[in-house]
């Protein structure tokens, strides 16, 4: 299964399992996703929901560039994001390995951060004629906006001990230490009343803005269907550099 689910505690852990292909966004883990999602929203018994990824190297590495070569939907990835994205409950990312392009959104889609001290954090879609579509909206609302426009500029990631300077995590901790960690985190949040702290969430989210969604679906639209977005997909799995048309 492409999404594992574990109920403890009140606490809900949703793994992304695919490590095989650093846990990629495909609509088959899309699809688990949002569906773990939708029944933890209807399950009174879960308060809190940690995302983590299988394996101990890479939490996600973003939209699975060979499916979307091979011509997958994206609106079968984006149903994860949404899904993400209307979770009324709190989410705690528990980043056990580098967290990029799409990888990264999840993580910037999740309220709280728990990760490794080894992890790294990007959006490099421009490197591949895109851009990140995802939670990487939120970016400049998190951190300062040069910062954010570096980032998502040039593509480079940056280390876990920046990201905590950033402010973009809470807490950095030795590989064996993060499911503890984000247990302990998420018990805390679980011991308060549920409609207090899904109102908190709600309130926070909405003081910064969530973006513009009319914007977002018209460049989504025009980049996502771009010659250069599958030239960058499609050099990325012949695994060799892309040649720009600039259409």
């Amino acid at each position: 299964m492409e999404v594992l689910s574990e109920l403890t505690n009140n606490v809900l852990v949703v793994t992304l399992n695919r490590p095989e292909a650093g846990n990629a966004l495909n609509g088959a883990l899309s699809e688990g996703l949002s569906n773990a999602l939708t029944e933890a929203a209807e399950n009174d018994d879960v308060r809190t929901i940690v995302v983590t990824g299988a394996g101990e190297k890479i939490f996600c590495a973003g939209m699975d560039l060979k499916a979307f070569a091979a011509g997958e939907d994206i609106a079968k990835i984006g149903m994860g994001f949404a899904a993400l994205r209307n979770c009324k409950k709190p989410l705690i990312a528990a980043v056990n390995g580098h967290a990029l392009a799409g990888g990264f959104e999840v993580v910037m889609m999740c309220d709280l951060v728990v990760a490794v001290d080894s992890a790294r954090f990007g959006i490099p879609e421009v490197k591949r004629g895109l851009f990140a579509a995802g939670g990487g909206v939120r970016l400049p609302a998190r951190i300062p906006l040069a910062v954010a426009l570096e980032m998502g500029l040039t593509g480079d990631p940056i280390d876990a001990a920046r990201a905590k300077e950033l402010g973009l995590i809470n807490q950095v901790v030795p590989a064996a230490e993060l499911r503890d960690a984000a247990l302990a985190l998420a018990a805390r949040v679980s011991a308060n009343g549920p409609l207090a702290v899904q109102a908190t969430k709600q309130l926070m989210l909405d003081e910064i803005g969530n973006g513009n969604p009319s914007l977002m679906g018209e460049l989504q639209k025009k980049v996502f269907t771009s010659e250069d977005a599958k030239e960058g997909a499609t050099a990325f799995a012949q695994k060799r550099a892309p040649e720009w048309k600039g259409r």
